[in-house]
């Protein structure tokens, strides 16, 4: 007798035919509103690109004061480049 009993706790938790909640396999599932970037993010991302662009080519269009600098190529690549680590934290 004790090898049916063994036969049936096995055949109910292991097998192709077994729910995924019984083997611990399901992912619980979030709220429909919950982690999302607020509104303002996604504009920022998208300003600190431009910003970052228009910098580097007014420098070297020479339109910016102070003639042609490194120090403009410099606050450009840094616009971008926080805009690139901004947007991989998007939601």
């Amino acid at each position: 007798m004790t090898k049916s009993q063994s036969r049936q706790s096995k055949a109910k938790t292991v097998g192709r035919y077994v729910p995924a909640e019984t083997r611990g396999r399901v992912t619980q599932r979030r709220p429909a509103g919950a982690e999302h970037s607020p509104r303002w993010y996604g504009w920022l991302l998208l300003g600190l690109l431009i910003l970052g662009m228009l910098v580097i080519t007014l420098n070297y269009l020479e339109v910016l004061p102070g003639s042609t600098s490194s120090w403009y190529l410099v606050v450009g690549l840094v616009a971008m480049f926080s805009a690139f680590y901004l947007a991989t934290r998007y939601r």
